[in-house]
């Protein structure tokens, strides 16, 4: 038999070498991406989903419990018609919502002169609104402007741009 002078590549190494890659993504992101701060009701569980749902697209995040949300919203500008559930900062920006983190990449990108983006309410199949048995109510993420003026920004159905 010829002898070669190629290395030998164990299985281990092939495993530990796709374990690496597969989690690289994710984690080079979260070290770029800025942290997102998200104020919210002790007693709310949506937020915390809607937290785990920029996580997984590699955002920091700090939860802050906070008893009195409109204090919150008032002082970020949140326009009152734009109001939901949660309320959060990233870089210079307000998410008002459940705003889908595709919403928040393309505002990061972009950079408009907005103050924020909001999802109104609470749509079902909205990130952090899932509800087992039942279909993503189509919904459109809203920008403002610090003046309270506001306009549409994307149109999704669940987690996934509306087409």
């Amino acid at each position: 038999m010829a002898q070669t002078n190629a290395p030998f590549i164990d299985r281990r190494t092939v495993l530990v070498t796709l374990a690496l890659a597969a989690t690289a993504g994710p984690l080079a992101a979260a070290d770029t991406r800025p942290r997102v701060t998200i104020w919210k009701d002790p007693n709310c569980g949506c937020c915390g989903a809607w937290g785990e749902h920029l996580e997984r697209a590699g955002f920091p995040i700090r939860m802050v419990d906070v008893a009195d949300m409109d204090a919150v919203k008032s002082r970020l500008g949140v326009p009152g018609d734009l109001h939901s559930c949660h309320t959060a900062e990233v870089g210079k920006y307000v998410l008002e919502g459940h705003v889908p983190a595709g919403a928040v990449l393309r505002l990061l990108a972009e950079s408009p002169d907005i103050r924020g983006l909001s999802v109104p309410g609470m749509p079902i199949g909205s990130p952090g609104m899932e509800v087992k048995g039942m279909a993503a109510e189509p919904y459109v993420v809203r920008a403002f402007k610090a003046d309270g003026s506001s306009f549409d920004f994307m149109a999704f159905t669940g987690s996934s741009p509306a087409g």
